[in-house]
């Protein structure tokens, strides 16, 4: 995951409005975001097949959601380390106190974002430290290098009152006008990217493979999402709710 935007408003009817960004090599199979884990029963997000883990989930009933960016210091993890995308479920069940239910020792480094519909933080791990950061209400755009300050997307507020409802560009349109028709560069610092690499021994290519869009207040949650979003691909919506504490679409 290398871009997240998060638009958060503890006072609002819908707290947490994100748009996460996939940067992932192609060969590297994922299920699009539905309840994958039976242990998690109310989670909503894309599974990667590999390792069973997510780069961002939702957590219906609390209204919480997570994201995992991979930092570039460290890339490789120890051989035993945990896969870093077992955090974001960490983070929607645990909330602030995920780090007390994994090693982080040995992992490769990330940045966690965690946004609750009152406190939204994140945290850097270099690969030596991990660092919190808390931020105030308002647009903030992190990266796998951290906290984009003065961030253009911080001047491209969405329209209207937050809502859960309505067609995906009376939502999103502001957000979503600056992905969709972006040409992919082959610089790593690039919001849309798509280089061709090396890896384990064979050509692939590193790309901008998935999009999604989330809004979520307590007991409701919508996602939008598209693969290669940069494409004028079609868009999913899906909703979820949670009531008398079961999960229905």
């Amino acid at each position: 995951m290398c871009t997240v935007v998060c638009a958060w408003d503890p006072a609002a009817a819908v707290p947490v409005r994100m748009m996460a960004l996939r940067d992932e090599l192609t060969s590297r199979v994922f299920d699009e975001p539905d309840a994958w884990w039976s242990e998690q029963p109310d989670v909503i997000g894309g599974r990667d097949r590999r390792a069973g883990g997510t780069w961002c989930a939702s957590a219906v009933s609390s209204g919480v959601t997570a994201v995992v960016l991979n930092r570039p210091e460290r890339r490789v993890a120890d051989p035993d380390a945990p896969s870093r995308g077992v955090l974001p479920l960490l983070g929607t069940e645990h909330w602030h106190t995920w780090g007390e239910y994994v090693d982080i020792a040995g992992m490769a480094s990330f940045n966690l974002v965690l946004a609750t519909p009152d406190r939204l933080t994140w945290w850097s791990y270099d690969g030596a430290e991990l660092k919190d950061h808390e931020l105030a209400p308002g647009t903030h755009h992190i990266t796998p290098t951290g906290l984009v300050e003065q961030s253009v997307w911080a001047r491209r507020p969405l329209e209207g009152v937050p809502t859960l409802d309505g067609q995906l560009d009376a939502l999103w349109g502001a957000w979503r006008a600056e992905v969709t028709g972006v040409p992919p560069s082959a610089d790593p610092g690039a919001m849309i990217v798509s280089r061709t690499v090396e890896a384990d021994g064979a050509t692939d290519i590193y790309q901008t493979v998935f999009g999604q869009f989330i809004a979520a207040r307590p007991g409701r949650l919508r996602i939008d999402h598209a693969r290669l979003p940069y494409r004028q691909n079609p868009w999913t919506t899906r909703t979820w709710s949670v009531t008398d504490g079961r999960l229905a679409p």
